[in-house]
C-alpha cells in the first residue's frame, strides 16, 4: 500500500503517501494504480470538505521510478500511461474541493508535478525542501502535466528556467517564484494551515480553469512574447547544437500547449513524453548518470570488509590554485584544515582566495553568513610542517615536479602518524614513482582533482603497486564526505582521465596539422558534445605547461629504457609556445587572441598552419573526436588501468565533459553498435593511423556481440 486513506473530524480527507519498502515515495506504476483508486474514492466521499496530500517519509515524492522508465520502448504505451497519470491528476484538481500539498521534503520531477495539480501548496520553511522539475537533467522531460502546469502558473519565460534548465529551488524561492503558497515551521503548523485554508476556500479551482484566465506575461501570440519565441529555437541550437533533444521537446511542447486548452496541452505533453523517454539519449544518460553513478556512489569500486572512515583533521601541502580549492570543499564539509605553504604569506593568499569563494556563495545564496565564518575558523594557514601533527589525511598539492614532490612527502611525513594516509594530487605522474619518496608506500595514494575543484564533481583515485585497501578506502570515503564522486584506476601514465582526455588535445593538434580550418576543428569539438573545442582547451592549460609534461614522460620513460619519438604535437607546441610566443590564455596569446572582453581565434594560423587540400566534413572530425577518446578508453580498460565500466563512463563525462547525451566513453561504443565502430575505426586507421586501429577486445566483443 502506497497511499494511505484518513479522514477527519471536519471531513478533510488526508491522503498519505508511503511507497512500501523504499527510503522515499516514487512515482512507479503500482501508485499510478492507487492514485486512480485513491481519486475515485473521493469522488464517492460524502460531505468532503477538502484533501490534503502529504507524505509519511522525509520527503514528499521524489519523482519517477527510473527503472520503471528505462523499461519503457514502446511509444504509445508510454502515452497511454502519461495520459493515466494525467487523468488522475487532472480528476483531482476538478474535484469541486479544495486540494493542498503538504511538502515537507523534495519534490521533485513527478513529485512536483502532483503538487502542482493542488489549488495550494504549503512547504515547510527548511533546507532539506528542494522543489525541481529535474527530468530534463537526465535527459528527460516532465509526463504528468509540469508544462501546461507551469507555463499557466509562471508564463512561459517564468517556467523555461524550471523546465527546460532542471533547476531546483529552497522553500524560500519557491515562494517568490509562485511555485509554492505558504512557508510553515513545523509539520504541525503546516497541517493546520492547510486545513485552515480548505476551510476558507471551499470553492477552490485552478487558475487556468477560470473564465477570466489570462497567462502571465501573454500567450505566445502576445506582442511582447512573439520576438522572444522566434529567436529561442536558435538560442538553444546554439547551446547545444541539437545532441539534446529533451529541451528542444519541452520548449516545443510549452509553446504548442500555451495555444491551445489545457487538456490538449496535456495530450501534447504526453505526445513529446514518449518520444523522449523511449529515445536514446535518454537511455544513454539514465544509464551513466542514475545507474552507474549511483553504483559507484554506493561503493562498487571501494575495497571491500573495511569499516566506513571520517576524516577529520585534513593537510594540504600547497596553497595555490588547487590546494586553496581542496582546502575550501574540505572545510566547507566541516572538516578542521591544515593549508601550508613554504611561506605563511603565501598560505595566507590561499586563505584570501578562500575568503572570495566563501563570499560568493554567501551572494548567490549557497552559503549562509553564519556557516561562512564558521569555514574560516577551520582553516590554519601556516608555513611550519610542525602544524599537520594530528592530520589523518595529507593531500599534496604542490608543482608536477617529481622532486619537490618527494621533498614535500618527506617533510610532512616526518610530522604524521604512522596510520595517516598520504594523497598526491597529480594528473600524470605515475604514483608508484612518486610513493618511493614515502616511508609507508602502502598508505601512499594519488588523489587527482580537477580545476577549478569547488566546480568539479570527479576526484580520480589511483592505486599504486604497494597501496593497500585500507588507504584507497579512507580516500574514497573522503571524496564522498566533500561530496564528490570517485573513481578508482589502477597507476600508470597519465592514469585514465589526463591520458584518453589528451587524445583529444592531440587530435586538434593534429587536424590542425593537416591543414584543416581552426575554426571547423573548434566547432566539430562543440558539436561533438565537448564543452570547449581543442584549441581553446590547450590554451587554457597553457602549452608550457603542456611542453613540460611531455618532458618529464620522456625523462620517466628513458629511465627504464624506452623513447618516446617526436612528433608532430610536439613540433606545434615549440612553435606556438617558444618559436612564437603564443602558449596559452595566462600569456594573453595563444591560439586565441584575449582582448579585454571575449576571445577569438589568432589570425596567424591560417599563415602558421596553411589549408590543406582536402578540407573535411564536420561529420568525419567529429569521428575523429570521438572514436580517438572511446578508443584509449577500451586500451585503458584492457590494460587493467581502468576495472569498471561505471568508473570510465562517469571519469569521461565528470572529469573533462566527454558528451553526456552519449552517456560516456564506452557507452558512446554501445550506442554506436560495436561491429559498425570497429568497421570505421579500421577505416580511420587505414587513413589517419593506428592510434585508431581497433584494440584486441573490442574486436572480440564485437564479433561475440557483446557490449559495454
Amino acid at each position: 500500500m502506497t497511499i494511505h486513506h484518513s479522514r477527519d473530524d471536519q471531513n478533510v480527507v488526508t491522503l498519505t503517501l508511503d511507497t512500501a519498502g523504499k527510503p522515499v515515495n516514487i512515482l512507479n506504476e503500482s501508485l499510478v494504480i492507487e492514485l486512480e483508486q485513491a481519486v475515485a474514492q473521493l469522488k464517492e466521499e460524502q460531505s468532503l470538505s477538502g484533501v490534503i496530500i502529504a507524505s509519511a517519509k522525509k520527503s514528499f515524492l521524489a519523482g519517477a521510478d527510473v527503472d520503471w522508465l528505462v523499461q519503457m520502448t514502446d511509444p504509445q504505451a508510454v502515452f497511454d500511461t502519461a495520459q493515466r497519470i494525467k487523468a488522475s491528476l487532472r480528476a483531482l484538481e476538478t474535484l469541486g474541493k479544495p486540494v493542498v500539498a503538504a511538502i515537507n521534503g523534495a519534490a521533485l520531477g513527478g513529485g512536483l508535478e502532483v503538487a502542482l495539480a493542488c489549488h495550494h501548496r504549503i512547504a515547510l520553511d527548511d533546507a532539506r525542501v528542494q522543489l525541481g522539475s529535474v527530468e530534463v537533467t537526465l535527459g528527460l522531460m516532465p509526463g504528468a502535466g509540469a508544462i501546461p502546469r507551469l507555463t499557466r502558473m509562471l508564463g512561459l519565460q517564468g517556467s523555461f528556467p524550471y523546465l527546460m534548465e532542471g533547476k531546483q529551488v529552497g522553500p524560500q524561492e519557491a515562494r517568490a517564484a509562485g511555485m509554492v503558497d505558504e512557508l510553515a515551521g513545523d509539520p504541525d503548523e503546516m497541517m493546520a494551515r492547510a486545513r485552515a485554508w480548505i476551510a476558507a476556500n471551499p470553492g477552490a479551482m485552478q487558475p487556468w480553469d477560470r473564465r477570466d484566465y489570462r497567462m502571465p506575461g501573454g500567450d505566445p501570440g502576445h506582442p511582447r512574447m512573439m520576438p522572444a519565441l522566434v529567436i529561442a529555437p536558435a538560442m538553444l541550437r546554439q547551446k547545444t547544437y541539437g545532441n539534446y533533444p529533451a529541451p528542444e521537446a519541452i520548449m516545443n511542447a510549452a509553446v504548442e500547449g500555451a495555444q491551445v486548452d489545457f487538456e490538449i496541452a496535456c495530450r501534447i505533453e504526453s505526445r513529446y513524453f514518449a518520444q523522449i523517454v523511449t529515445g536514446k539519449v535518454a537511455k544513454n544518460m539514465l544509464s551513466a548518470l542514475w545507474f552507474q553513478l549511483n553504483s559507484i556512489k554506493a561503493g562498487t569500486s571501494r575495497p571491500a570488509g573495511i569499516e566506513p572512515q571520517r576524516t577529520r583533521k585534513l593537510g594540504v601541502l600547497g596553497a595555490g590554485m588547487m590546494g586553496h580549492g581542496i582546502a575550501y570543499v574540505s572545510a566547507l564539509a566541516g572538516m578542521d584544515v591544515v593549508l601550508k605553504d613554504v611561506t605563511l604569506e603565501k598560505a595566507q593568499q590561499g586563505l584570501a582566495r578562500i575568503r572570495e569563494l566563501l563570499a560568493e556563495g554567501v551572494a548567490r545564496g549557497r552559503v549562509s553568513p553564519a556557516n561562512q565564518a564558521e569555514v574560516l575558523t577551520r582553516i590554519l594557514p601556516t608555513e611550519s610542517a610542525q602544524d599537520l601533527q594530528g592530520c589523518d589525511l595529507i593531500i599534496e598539492a604542490v608543482f608536477e615536479d617529481r622532486e619537490l614532490k618527494a621533498a614535500v612527502t618527506r617533510g610532512a611525513e616526518a610530522q604524521i602518524s604512522p596510520d595517516a594516509v598520504f594523497g598526491t594530487n597529480t594528473s600524470t605522474l605515475p604514483i608508484t614513482g612518486l610513493a618511493r619518496a614515502s616511508c609507508r608506500p602502502e598508505n601512499f595514494v594519488g588523489v587527482h582533482f580537477f580545476s577549478p575543484v569547488h566546480r568539479m564533481r570527479l576526484v580520480e583515485l589511483i592505486r599504486g603497486e604497494r597501496t593497500s585497501d585500507g588507504a584507497l578506502a579512507k580516500a574514497f570515503d573522503y571524496v564522498l564526505q566533500i561530496g564528490k564522486t570517485p573513481i578508482v584506476v589502477r597507476d600508470s601514465r597519465g592514469f585514465y582521465t589526463s591520458r584518453v582526455f589528451g587524445t583529444y588535445l592531440n587530435e586538434g593538434a593534429a587536424l590542425l596539422a593537416e591543414g584543416q580550418h581552426p575554426r571547423a576543428i573548434e566547432s566539430a569539438g562543440r558539436q561533438a558534445g565537448m564543452p570547449v573545442g581543442p584549441l581553446a582547451l590547450m590554451d587554457e592549460i597553457n602549452l608550457g605547461l603542456v611542453r613540460q609534461i611531455r618532458e618529464q614522460t620522456r625523462r620517466d620513460l628513458a629511465l627504464v629504457g624506452r623513447e618516446m619519438p617526436r612528433d608532430a604535437t610536439d613540433q606545434m607546441i615549440d612553435l606556438m609556445a617558444e618559436e612564437l610566443g603564443r602558449p596559452g590564455k595566462a600569456q594573453g596569446a595563444g591560439f586565441y587572441e584575449y582582448p579585454a572582453s571575449g576571445k577569438f581565434l589568432w589570425p596567424g594560423l591560417e599563415q602558421q598552419f596553411p589549408a590543406g587540400a582536402r578540407q573535411l566534413s564536420q561529420a568525419e572530425m567529429i569521428l575523429r573526436f570521438m572514436a580517438v577518446q572511446a578508443l584509449e578508453t577500451v586500451r585503458c580498460l584492457e590494460e587493467g588501468v581502468l576495472t569498471s565500466v561505471a568508473d570510465a563512463n562517469i571519469g569521461s563525462i565528470f572529469g573533462w565533459g566527454f558528451a553526456p547525451f552519449k552517456g560516456g566513453t564506452l557507452q558512446y561504443i554501445n550506442d554506436f553498435g560495436l561491429p559498425t565502430f570497429v568497421a570505421s575505426c579500421r577505416d580511420l586507421a587505414e587513413r589517419y593511423g593506428a592510434r585508431f586501429e581497433p584494440p584486441a577486445r573490442l574486436v572480440s566483443m564485437a564479433e561475440k556481440g557483446e557490449v559495454f
